[in-house]
């Protein structure tokens, strides 16, 4: 989420619950400099092949895997928006008829990851009628940009500061995206897109969402209004979810059951409500979404599993409604881990995002990873605190999928890795290591993952660097 997860790819919100299940709150994460410098001499432990490194059977492997993947490869002209898109075609073909589209990240805070992210957007708008563009982060916030985006007052800049402030997605690629489709709607009145936000209410719920819910039921239930107003009035207001966390557990687990029965009160009366009240019921159903979060008992292990799936599901079914109550196509913007159908740490992030969505959509889901074999990206010290800084890793080392992927001729490219030849099909099933961040970065040992099990269709891009500050 907002890129307040630990790492080695761990995808939790706040994968702090992860350190501080186990650490304590003021625990800190290895330095990410020292460890990233760790990770081009630590020993290659993967499978990578069955002949031993170096040997010239393996090389002939390689060479095999490679030209394998070469077939299957498709150029990238650029990841940067605007200019011709002819070499996004078979991308767009890839992704078919899928009513959602999500495309990942493997580090929070990388110039081309976010580049590539509006270049692919404007393209599906364009050519495939997409409509909305969703994004790993709050509801809240995702409501105030697209009123912004419809017509509201402010600019992109204003926007960008006031919904993105303290993530690593508050940078200058965002301020483009948001600015971009602002002016798509000036133009194209018709066409008009629209910026979701479906994740918790992290690192805040925005007090416009309360009201929102407590102004709508005053109009259409005011008996149970008095209600509503007492229920809520002990959780708002909800600023900081990582204070909200060193609060007593029973204390969290009252306010859980609190916005529960909120919830319950406001979906009594959404039959009758209509299409207006059904985004009354989302708004309630998200708060009650992040208390039954923060109320996790972060001294017990299977608590932070539990919450973590809690999280990935209510992504999912936010996405899901927000899908089946507009029909747009849609564009899923969030760390790899969680668009894809694998987790590097499938024991605490037993169920992803992109899994419950191909669940319950089939093929009208489709889930692009990416992969880069060297680069900087932004990262922090710990999770609860600090600046986000950027750290750079060396080129992909033997044994890593980031090594072989590089040696394809293209610089940048993509394959769709469901119809990939059998020889590299084989190599992609097989897990070893990756590149993989997310709040901080614990390189070594690396995580490991089988790109063609987590993915259907995967960006390869040679180097990336980190994303450029507002």
């Amino acid at each position: 989420m907002h890129g307040y997860r630990t790492t080695t790819g761990r995808r939790g919100l706040l994968a702090l619950t992860a350190v501080l299940a186990t650490t304590g709150l003021a625990a800190t994460v290895t330095s990410a400099a020292p460890a990233a410098q760790a990770a081009a001499t630590a020993p290659d432990t993967s499978a990578a092949s069955a002949a031993p490194a170096g040997s010239a059977a393996a090389d002939r492997e390689t060479a095999a895997v490679v030209r394998s993947l070469e077939r299957a490869a498709h150029p990238l002209r650029s990841t940067e928006p605007g200019g011709r898109t002819a070499d996004l075609r078979a991308l767009s073909a890839m992704v078919g008829d899928a009513k959602v589209v999500g495309l990942g990240e493997a580090t929070h805070g990388s110039h081309e990851f976010f580049a590539m992210k509006e270049r692919v957007f404007r393209h599906l708008v364009e050519e495939r009628g997409f409509t909305t563009f969703a994004l790993e982060m709050s509801w809240s916030a995702g409501v105030r940009i697209d009123e912004y985006l419809q017509g509201g007052d402010g600019d992109p800049r204003r926007i960008a500061k006031e919904t993105l402030a303290g993530s690593p997605w508050d940078r200058e690629e965002f301020i483009s995206l948001i600015g971009w489709m602002r002016e798509h709607n000036r133009r194209h009145p018709d066409h008009r897109v629209h910026f979701m936000g479906d994740d918790l209410g992290a690192p805040q719920l925005g007090d416009h969402i309360f009201e929102r819910v407590l102004s709508s039921v005053g109009k259409t239930r005011p008996t149970a209004l008095p209600r509503l107003t007492e229920l809520y009035a002990g959780l708002r207001p909800f600023d900081d979810i990582f204070t909200y966390l060193r609060q007593p557990l029973a204390e969290r687990k009252d306010n859980a059951a609190r916005a529960q029965k909120a919830l319950g009160l406001v979906t009594e009366h959404q039959k009758a409500g209509g299409n207006d009240y059904a985004w009354t019921v989302q708004h309630a159903r998200n708060i009650a979404q992040t208390f039954a979060f923060a109320a996790i008992d972060l001294a017990d292990p299977a608590s932070v599993t539990a919450a973590e799936r809690l999280r990935d599901q209510a992504m999912a079914d936010n996405v899901l409604w927000w899908q089946q109550h507009t029909g747009h196509k849609m564009l899923l913007s969030a760390h790899n881990g969680h668009i894809g159908y694998l987790s590097t740490h499938p024991d605490m992030y037993p169920r992803t995002q992109g899994t419950v969505l191909r669940d319950h959509l089939g093929r009208d889901y489709a889930a692009i990873g990416f992969t880069f074999a060297g680069g900087s990206f932004l990262t922090k010290n710990t999770s609860l605190d600090g600046d986000w800084k950027p750290v750079t890793v060396p080129a992909a080392r033997p044994g890593m999928h980031e090594h072989t992927l590089d040696q394809v001729r293209y610089r940048d490219f993509y394959l769709d890795l469901r119809t990939a030849p059998a020889a590299a099909r084989t190599w992609l099933n097989h897990p070893r290591p990756v590149y993989d961040a997310g709040s901080t970065f614990t390189p070594n040992p690396p995580p490991t993952l089988a790109l063609g099990r987590a993915y259907d269709v995967l960006i390869h891009l040679h180097h990336v660097r980190t994303a450029d500050k507002t």
